[in-house]
């Protein structure tokens, strides 16, 4: 059975080189880059199923390479999970930001990357009757298969984790969740994030939703929730 083709960013060539090697021992198809800009064109060039990006890149930065992919209709959906020695709270918001599916830091360990990396790929690829349905609540529409979401008919363009959070909260109106149980369903269990990442995606969310931004309330002391109709 064919596995997953996986595009590796890194200049450091002894990364570069153990990354390769234990994907490839897992089944994947493995190609490298080791510059931004090698990134952007390979990924361009040949669709791959996930990119495992490092954020200090000579020329093109990794956060710089991930905003554009994220800008780009043939790789805004793409997976990907930062691989960076940069493990600084501001490093971590701002790659959760750009879409990031995961944020693993140096130094690490291959089985952890190659674990988080499955997850990844599982949330992505997985199938479910849930991915058919069409989330209504006030005037806000949310179809869960095609990740595309209308606000008042206006559609909206939302990063993956934007996306994630929003249907999170508007499946459940009423409910109250803290920052901590929103971070375990979107990014499964154990995921090194902080409130304060929480926090700046709501803030996204808001503003993106615009007058119906309102909806999505903040409970002082605990978390969030959506308003119920």
């Amino acid at each position: 059975m064919s596995k997953e083709k996986i595009l590796v960013v890194d200049d450091e060539e002894d990364i570069l080189e153990l990354v390769r090697y234990n994907l490839a021992r897992e089944g994947y198809s493995v190609s490298c880059a080791t510059s931004g800009e090698e990134a952007l064109k390979a990924s361009l060039s040949e669709p791959v199923d996930l990119i495992i990006l490092d954020l200090m890149l000579p020329g093109i930065d990794g956060l710089e390479v991930a905003r554009r992919l994220r800008e780009n209709s043939a790789t805004r959906e793409t997976p990907i999970v930062m691989l960076t020695a940069k493990g600084e709270e501001a490093d971590i918001v701002t790659g959760l930001e750009l879409g990031a599916d995961d944020y693993v830091t140096k130094p690490f360990s291959p089985r952890i990357l190659i674990a988080r990396l499955k997850a990844v790929i599982r949330r992505r690829s997985g199938t479910s009757e849930a991915e058919n349905e069409v989330l209504t609540i006030r005037e806000l529409s949310i179809h869960t298969g095609r990740r595309h979401v209308t606000a008042k008919g206006r559609s909206l363009d939302m990063t993956y984790t934007e996306f994630q959070v929003l249907y999170f909260l508007a499946r459940r109106p009423g409910w109250v969740f803290t920052r901590s149980q929103i971070v375990d369903a979107v990014r499964g269990d154990d995921y090194p994030v902080t409130d304060r990442s929480v926090d700046v995606q709501i803030v996204g969310l808001r503003k993106k939703l615009g007058p119906l931004g309102k909806y999505i309330e903040t409970v002082r002391g605990v978390g969030y929730r959506f308003m119920e109709s």
